[in-house]
């Protein structure tokens, strides 16, 4: 029976909305024994995820419950760099929201340290885990749409367009692309703000706390493994009706496939080519082969957790976060690797840093960097 404990804290931006909180609940040999919130509503969502006790400080709950695994919720990339290491440096494997750190010397001081506690950390980049995305990547391999030429990669471009919806949602789209196509070789970045070219290391407020961050526009050309180019796009308030562009699409020498993060986020497959690669009316949706079941598990009770049956965005949470957590308990018992362990994690961090890079020094940038640091301080 492993042992779970549940750093919650809801202040500062802290509660995403994802239900990392519930990535454990109703899994088999699981006993979810502490929730770490020091906000009024502490108690409320302990009861739900199953926790038999309460802690207002998720440092003594770690210390007093020794837990085996401990689940990070927080959206904040500093309290993932501290949480993290608090929690290895006292035995507990890791489940945390994405991303891993703020920049590569945080991720390879994490790396490092897991690799010499022989303990994982499974970061929650949920594509790896979810039905359409392995769907995506299976006909990509069979050779559904011919050989692959380009990678198109949207941020969700609202408010936080730029480099702040680069940070924090382009990291799940960054990281998709490594799993899809390897790890990039090189990047050419053009980033403004204003309308006019990023000075050097000029950074801009953001609506999360989420570390340095410039440019609200950004374009940024990868080259990945195999000739494939990619493409990432982010502008401010560019959004339609509210509706996100965030998503990708793969276009190969006789089709195209899409996924955006609307609705059930569908995969579509266009048979045209050449063929838009956003949305179109020759688009077709897919049908999704049937998940295994997890052995023992209690099925997802999503009225339980105030979801409503037609929210698939945060049924796509609920769900994939289960993947992920037993995907950890398979690893940790050495029955399988990590889907998105710590290593892959640090790809999404580095494309980010590469895109910073080139886009302050207006040239092309190789992959893997030479420096470390955060480009922008």
């Amino acid at each position: 029976m492993k042992k779970v404990c549940i750093v919650h804290e809801t202040g500062g931006g802290r509660l995403p909305g994802h239900y990392t909180e519930f990535a454990f609940s109703g899994l088999p040999g699981v006993e979810v024994a502490a929730l770490a919130d020091p906000s009024p509503e502490a108690r409320g969502y302990a009861h739900l995820t199953g926790a038999g006790r309460i802690y207002a400080s998720w440092q003594e709950m770690i210390l007093k419950e020794k837990p085996d695994i401990t689940v990070l919720c927080s959206r904040l990339v500093d309290d993932h760099y501290t949480q993290i290491k608090f929690a290895l440096e006292h035995d507990s494997h890791v489940l945390c929201e994405k991303p891993l750190a703020a920049d590569l010397l945080q991720a390879d001081e994490l790396i490092s340290l897991s690799k010499k506690k022989n303990l994982k950390i499974q970061i929650a980049h949920l594509a790896r885990f979810a039905p359409t995305f392995r769907e995506m990547k299976r006909l990509i391999f069979s050779g559904a749409i011919g050989r692959v030429l380009s990678c198109y990669m949207r941020g969700k471009e609202d408010h936080r367009g730029g480099g702040e919806d680069m940070i924090v949602l382009g990291t799940h789209i960054f990281d998709a692309a490594c799993w899809l196509f390897g790890r990039p070789e090189q990047v050419m970045a053009d980033l403004r703000c204003c309308d006019r070219p990023l000075a050097a290391k000029e950074l801009l407020p953001t609506t999360e706390p989420v570390g340095p961050c410039a440019g609200d526009e950004i374009l940024a050309f990868f080259r990945f493994p195999g000739g494939v180019n990619g493409i990432f796009e982010s502008r401010r308030n560019v959004t339609v009706k509210g509706e996100p562009r965030l998503g990708i699409s793969v276009c190969g020498t006789t089709g195209t496939l899409a996924i955006r993060y609307t609705g059930n986020r569908e995969l579509r497959i266009s048979r045209d080519f050449p063929s838009p690669p956003e949305d179109s009316a020759r688009f077709e949706v897919l049908p999704l082969p049937p998940e295994p079941e997890i052995p023992g598990a209690a099925p997802i009770d999503m009225k339980k957790w105030g979801i409503p049956e037609n929210n698939y965005a945060l049924q796509y949470f609920v769900e994939n976060n289960r993947r992920a957590a037993w995907n950890l308990l398979q690893a940790v018992e050495g029955k399988c690797e990590l889907i998105a362990g710590v290593e892959s994690a640090r790809d999404a961090i580095e494309m980010i840093s590469g895109v910073y890079r080139s886009g302050i020094e207006h040239r092309t940038i190789a992959f893997p960097l030479e420096e470390l640091n955060h480009p922008l301080i």
